[in-house]
Parts: C-alpha cells; structure tokens; sequence
C-alpha cells in the first residue's frame, strides 16, 4: 500500500535551495538527482548530513513521490554525485574529528555517526519505495565516501576515479557500513582484505572485481546514467524488484549499522597519540584537497592513503 502523501511536504521539494547539496528532478526519466557540495573540505560535516536527512526522509516518507509543476510524479531513480571536480568525497572530516576524541566527547562522536548511518540505511533500504538507486563516481571516493557509493543498487564510474577505505592506516576502520555492504558484493574475506591493507582501487579494478557495475570514459558519467536508465527502462520494474529481492536474501539491519558504529567510536576513543597525529595530517590533506591537488607534496604514507 502506498503511503499517503503530504503535499505540503512535497511541493517544491526540487527547488529547494540546500547550501551544502544541490538537488534536481527529470521528469522525463522520473529521476531524483542528488549532488553533494560539502563548504570546506570534500567530507561529510553535519550541515550536509542534515540537509541530506531532509531531503531524503521527505523522499523516504512519500513513498518516492514528488510534486512537479502540479502533478505528481513516481521517481523511478535516484542518482547520488557530487558537484567537486574529481572529488566524489572524502569520507569523514578528520581535521574536525580528531579534536572530538582528543577531548573525549563520545556524545558528539556518536551523533555524528548516527546521522551517517541514518542517511545511508535510508538509501539502503531504497527509500522504502519502487525505485532503483545508483551512485555516480567522477573522482575519489575514500573513506565514508567509497561507504556511501556501496550503499546504492548500482554504481557507475568514471576511469579517473579511486575508491578505497584507508582509515587502517591511523589505526582504525570504516564504521558506518563499508563491512556490511562489502561483504556482500564480494564476500567476507575479499572484504576484510580490502579493509586491512587501506588501498585506494582504481575504478577499472573494482569493476573486475564486481564492485563497480559500469565503467565508462571520464567526463561521460551524467550521459552513461542515461544511457543505463534507456537501456534497462523496459525492465525496470523487474530490476527494481530483483534489487529489492537480494536485500530481503541477505539484509543489513539498522541495528547491525548502529552496533557496528558503537564499535567504531569505541575504538576511536582508544586510538594513540601518533594515531590522531596521522589522522591530523591526513585531515589537513582533506582540507587542501578541496584547492589544489597536493599529492607530489605529501609524504609517502599520505600519497598512499589519498592517491
């Protein structure tokens, strides 16, 4: 039964201006696009989280409507990109948590992690509607960011980009969801691999491996969405449900995130000095990341963890 639905709610959804995300809607193609323009450093602040939550609960609670132009509309798709140049994103902000475990602030740690798992099980579990959700990767997505690309049905992305989990390097691990959503693309054992060793992966690595769906030139992703949308439209409701099949055959929870995330910030209030020393220059990377491209700069273990 489809949800009733609040027009107030949903009217002009799609000409809201965000500061920290830009939103759109096709009506052609019924698809929801999402692109994410964090201020600062290419990673996750709460403003962003927030403004995500927003958006996608009033998606989520509508049971994929929307109201465009005074007619209501079913979105059939929803792509998740980012509007920073070869950045898809760089996870969390170390610069910013860092001060957090340094001072022992559990509670703001916890909250902060909560909002990302809020906004990742959200699009997990596909908005609670028929449709299909796809990522689209144009640049590095380390971290958080690679956690936020496996949450979709399909991800699509360019040569240029790079995916990896490096939060092994200071010491800790990725916690709102690369474990969960990894071992099920490509088993546990793959997973914690790819976990321990925090190496970045090029897009056409992942695509052998299974991680990526579709691989294709750079500067060409918006237009190879398109084209995935016409190529599988007549079997789009089959797909959705197939989609919708494989989640009910190996769930993830919301409680398995969560517990997952309190292991996470257990484990950053335990890390050392030289950890947060690390993480503190990897986050003034993030930062840099965001102006000029500083790679040559780094040193060898901060080339690793971002190239």
């Amino acid at each position: 039964m489809n949800a009733p639905v609040d027009f107030k709610a949903i009217e002009g959804m799609f000409q809201r201006q965000y500061s920290q995300i830009e939103v759109r809607f096709d009506p052609e193609e019924a698809v929801a696009w999402t692109y994410m323009k964090p201020t600062g450093a290419p990673c996750f602040n709460f403003g962003m989280l927030e403004e995500l939550r927003a958006h996608d609960s009033t998606i989520e609670s509508n049971g994929g409507r929307v109201m465009y132009k005074g007619e209501l509309h079913q979105i059939h798709y929803y792509v998740g990109g980012s509007r920073i140049d070869g950045i898809f994103s760089l996870g969390g902000n170390l610069a910013w948590v860092v001060p957090l475990i340094k001072s022992r602030d559990r509670d703001t740690l916890m909250r902060y992690a909560k909002l990302c798992v809020d906004n990742m099980y959200l699009r997990i579990c596909n908005y609670n509607s028929p449709m299909i959700t796809i990522s689209l990767v144009q640049g590095k997505a380390l971290g958080g960011g690679f956690e936020t690309a496996l949450s979709s049905n399909v991800i699509i992305a360019e040569r240029r980009s790079r995916m990896g989990l490096p939060e092994i390097l200071f010491n800790l691990f990725p916690g709102m969801g690369a474990y969960s959503l990894l071992a099920r693309r490509v088993g546990i054992k793959l997973a914690e691999e790819m976990i321990f060793s925090g190496r970045i992966y090029t897009a056409a690595e992942l695509h052998e491996m299974g991680v990526v769906d579709v691989l294709v030139e750079d500067g060409t992703g918006e237009a190879a969405v398109y084209d995935y949308i016409g190529r599988n439209e007549r079997r789009r409701n089959g797909m959705q449900a197939m989609f919708n099949c494989r989640r009910h055959l190996n769930p993830i929870s919301y409680d398995e995130l969560l517990n997952i995330t309190n292991i996470w910030v257990d484990a950053a209030l335990r890390l050392e000095d030289k950890d947060l020393k690390l993480m503190s220059r990897l986050g003034r990377s993030q930062i840099k990341r965001a102006q000029v491209n500083v790679a040559a700069e780094m040193p060898e273990e901060m080339r690793y963890a971002t190239a």
